[in-house]
């Protein structure tokens, strides 16, 4: 009796799946917006899938990679693929991107000014510090011909050739830079920040990067994560017909593009 039982207790295991295989856990690193709204989308379809998506906000650039790097996350989505191997490089991680989801046009915005001919001799302005982002800030300032800048991809402001108005330019973390413009003339600001201090690109932005921009925000995970079950799972929900459509309702007004 007793070999008969521990047959079908054998037999009931093998034909019945495991809590885990049912409910696996994905922890993903985020910024808030639109990184979050976009991730919560990709929550309920990982969920019909059998995945819990596990989402850990952080307020700086800097963190998610580390955090990716140690093990405490299995992907995070907050930035762009320049940022991305910048990283890799200054700080000898093995991460790889492994989906383009959406594009942050970078742009200019100011509580005094509304256009750029309102800039007077010496008015200061404030871009982000990271490398990619301050290059790329520096690299709007000049196509708008406000500065002129040396060759290369991470030019600071020590790069600048020609700079007509004599602007100051402050160098400040991304995420303060909204909070700046009660100090500065003007600040060019990343999408997500600006949104959060309710400012709409579309409404806001003095001058602003095309949607051609090559900055597209990506899911980056571990190295040897790339083509995991998992991580398939997740860039499936997160390039889904529902993730685009919420994508070009609800965030195209803000300025903000799908990438896929």
């Amino acid at each position: 009796m007793r070999t008969a039982l521990l047959a079908l207790a054998l037999i009931l295991g093998l034909a019945l799946p495991s809590v885990a295989a049912d409910n696996q856990k994905i922890v993903v690193g985020v910024t808030p917006f639109p990184h979050k709204d976009i991730m919560l989308i990709a929550k309920k379809l990982l969920a019909k899938e059998g995945y819990t998506l596990e989402i850990k906000e952080f307020t700086d650039y800097v963190q998610p990679n580390l955090a990716l790097a140690g093990k405490s996350l299995d992907a995070n989505f907050f930035q762009h693929v320049p940022y991305l191997d910048n990283m890799n490089k200054e700080k000898q991680l093995n991460l790889a991107w492994v989906a383009k989801i959406h594009i942050e046009p970078l742009g200019l915005y100011s509580r005094t000014i509304k256009k750029l001919d309102e800039l007077k001799d010496g008015d200061t302005l404030a871009v982000p510090n990271d490398p990619t982002n301050e290059a790329r800030a520096l690299r709007l300032l000049e196509v708008n011909k406000l500065i002129s800048l040396k060759p290369g991809e991470l030019v600071t402001v020590r790069d600048i050739t020609a700079n007509p108005k004599k602007l100051k330019i402050r160098e400040l973390e991304a995420a303060q830079l909204p909070r700046t413009l009660q100090d500065v003339t003007a600040a060019v600001i990343n999408t997500n920040f600006a949104a959060e201090a309710n400012l709409v690109p579309s409404r806001d932005a003095i001058i602003i990067e095309g949607k051609d921009s090559p900055y597209a925000n990506v899911i980056a995970v571990r190295a040897d994560m790339v083509n995991t079950p998992a991580i398939n799972a997740l860039v499936k929900a997160c390039q889904s017909p529902e993730v685009k459509a919420y994508i070009e309702k609800e965030l195209l007004p803000k300025g903000i593009v799908p990438a896929f």
